[in-house]
């Protein structure tokens, strides 16, 4: 079913056989892009993730969800230590390296953080995360961590909604 010129609502129980509708039905929600990075054995891994959120200020946590048939779960699953990295307008290229390729580090800006995990230079936001649990979310991990560490910039957002990057303009203070 194509809804892509449609202004008509489509109802309908999620089940196996529907799953793309789900799937458009979820990309509704515009979000963030991230990339989630942390040390491997095989060096240096990076994810691209809209599956982000804030939890809680006090204490400081946030939650991610890699998929589980990802590649790159294993190291992930894994982590102790991450960083959780949100992309400005200008970074849509890293996030598509990132979507390819776990280590596309090799023309990227970036450093080693105090647990040895890669970090990512001039992003929106970046929080430096050690795991608090984890949790069973269908073909997904819910992963809880605790921010050690945060920094952030003023720019534009990186956004992805409906299948496609975008991006929200961050308004000029000075218009309010």
């Amino acid at each position: 079913m194509n809804m892509q010129n449609s202004n008509m609502p489509v109802s309908f129980a999620p089940d196996t056989e529907n799953t793309r509708l789900l799937r458009d039905a979820f990309g509704r929600f515009a979000t963030g892009v991230t990339v989630v990075t942390t040390a491997s054995e095989d060096g240096p891994v990076g994810i691209t993730a809209n599956s982000f959120s804030s939890v809680s200020l006090d204490p400081p946590l946030v939650l991610w969800a890699p998929d589980k048939a990802s590649r790159r779960f294993p190291y992930f699953e894994a982590a102790d230590h991450y960083a959780i990295h949100v992309l400005s307008n200008e970074q849509a290229e890293l996030c598509q390296d990132f979507a390819k390729n776990a280590h596309a580090f090799e023309a990227l800006d970036h450093k080693i953080g105090d647990n040895g995990v890669p970090l990512i230079e001039n992003c929106l936001a970046r929080f430096e995360c050690s795991r608090v649990a984890a949790y069973e979310g269908g073909d997904h991990l819910i992963v809880l961590g605790r921010v050690v560490k945060a920094e952030m910039r003023d720019g534009d957002a990186l956004t992805f909604f409906a299948g496609k990057l975008g991006q929200v303009a961050n308004q000029d203070k000075s218009d309010s």
